[in-house]
């Protein structure tokens, strides 16, 4: 099977990207702490495509979550300036983007996973397949606070700019809070759309 057209243009423009933001990044190591996800999922896509390539949707889905990790790597999240400007719109006490990339980090993997538990068979029932889409995204969320914790003990000082929790003593419980929301907004709005994305899938694979 080629590989999709999707998966190869959203390659391009993440490593272009990377490129750009490794230049001059604002602080090397938090660049690549944040961008070590996409490192570590880029080869995984390419390695899996013949055996199980995914829809379009979720190739998509995957560059947007990725662009947004690498804009907050190259600013740090807390000084990146879109989240200044939804700050002052909304009038917030802080740069909210980080709570962006928690929003994906709910968002992309329970699409994910929703579409492993279907089209592997592992669940029949998209309600179920629903529900554990969303533990499972939360678990991810979680097991990525404990990855900041541990780059808190090692890096000490070092690793505020990859916390980012700029000041707030409720940020961990916040950022899995955005990606529980993230999640939910996923599942009810893309649901049907990736149903029918993995049927159109089904029936080229078949074809072939």
């Amino acid at each position: 099977m080629s590989r999709p057209f999707s998966l190869l243009a959203g390659t391009v423009l993440i490593a272009l990207a990377l490129i750009v933001s490794g230049t001059s990044p604002h602080e090397r190591l938090t660049w690549w702490l944040e961008i070590a996800p996409i490192l570590i999922a880029m080869p995984v896509l390419f390695a899996s495509y013949r055996r199980f390539p995914l829809t379009d949707l979720l190739y998509i889905l995957i560059f947007f979550h990725a662009m947004v990790l690498i804009v907050g790597g190259s600013y740090t999240y807390a000084r990146v300036p879109v989240g200044f400007w939804i700050q002052d719109v909304f009038h917030l006490a802080r740069n909210p983007y980080d709570k962006i990339g928690h929003f994906m980090q709910g968002f992309v993997p329970a699409m994910v996973a929703r579409e492993i538990l279907l089209r592997q068979g592992y669940l029949s029932s998209k309600r179920m397949a629903a529900f554990i889409s969303v533990c499972i995204a939360l678990a991810i969320s979680a097991f990525y606070e404990l990855i900041e914790w541990w780059a808190a003990l090692a890096l000490g000082q070092g690793a505020d700019d990859f916390l980012g929790t700029q000041g707030d003593p409720w940020d961990t419980q916040s950022d899995m809070f955005w990606a529980l929301i993230g999640a939910f907004v996923a599942l009810a709005l893309l649901s049907k759309i990736h149903d029918r994305k993995m049927l159109k899938l089904r029936e080229v694979k078949n074809a072939n």
